[in-house]
């Protein structure tokens, strides 16, 4: 588990701040068709702002899998599959974290963990942002944001992204040519060459 971590902690780190800098987006855009005050853009602008954090772990973790592809055909790197699920749980434990303590404050009564909840659940839509627009949406006549298990449910979109997309990458299967690689003028093939001049 150390050597899991020794190795990942970059790739967690980026997509913690992935996900920050993209709350951040889809906050600004959730206040801006607040502003507008109408509900189909909020709702639209939310999921525009989720699907594009969304792209973004799928182009990380198709990468990560396609480096540890070579690796993982010489016997230099064990066949896990659930690699990508993985690297995206751990860098979704601090929203994980939050949701325990926004369920406890929910469903205790108990002045210090109720205080605990309010500062988790302030983190937690900060760190969340992209999904505020659709978490305003009221069912059965509270907004989805005043549900506890709600918070659990968020970073699974994430989690099954990336575990997709990681044997995906491993695989050499891709969907869109954002993955083929660039290789520089001077390694290309001369025949290659002549036929671009």
């Amino acid at each position: 588990m150390k050597k899991f971590f020794t190795e990942h902690s970059y790739n967690m780190i980026k997509m913690f701040l992935n996900q920050f800098a993209i709350a951040v987006f889809g906050f600004v855009l959730y206040l801006s068709a607040g502003l507008a005050e109408s509900p189909v853009l909020k709702n639209a602008t939310s999921a525009a702002a989720i699907l594009f954090y969304l792209f973004l772990l799928y182009t990380m973790t198709w990468e990560i899998g396609y480096r540890d592809r070579l690796a993982v055909a010489q016997g230099r790197k064990s066949n896990n599959r659930f690699r990508g699920a993985l690297i995206s749980l751990c860098a979704n434990v601090p929203n994980l974290i939050f949701a325990f303590f926004i369920a406890l404050a929910m469903l205790l009564e108990n002045t210090v963990i109720t205080k605990i909840g309010a500062v988790c659940s302030f983190l937690a839509i900060t760190l969340e942002g992209m999904y505020t627009g659709l978490l305003t949406n009221h069912v059965g006549g509270v907004p989805l944001n005043s549900y506890w298990f709600i918070y659990f449910l968020l970073p699974i979109p994430a989690i099954l992204v990336c575990g997709v997309s990681y044997n995906l990458g491993l695989n050499d299967i891709k969907f869109t040519s954002l993955f083929d690689p660039i290789t520089p003028e001077s390694d290309r093939d001369p025949d290659e060459k002549k036929k671009k001049r």
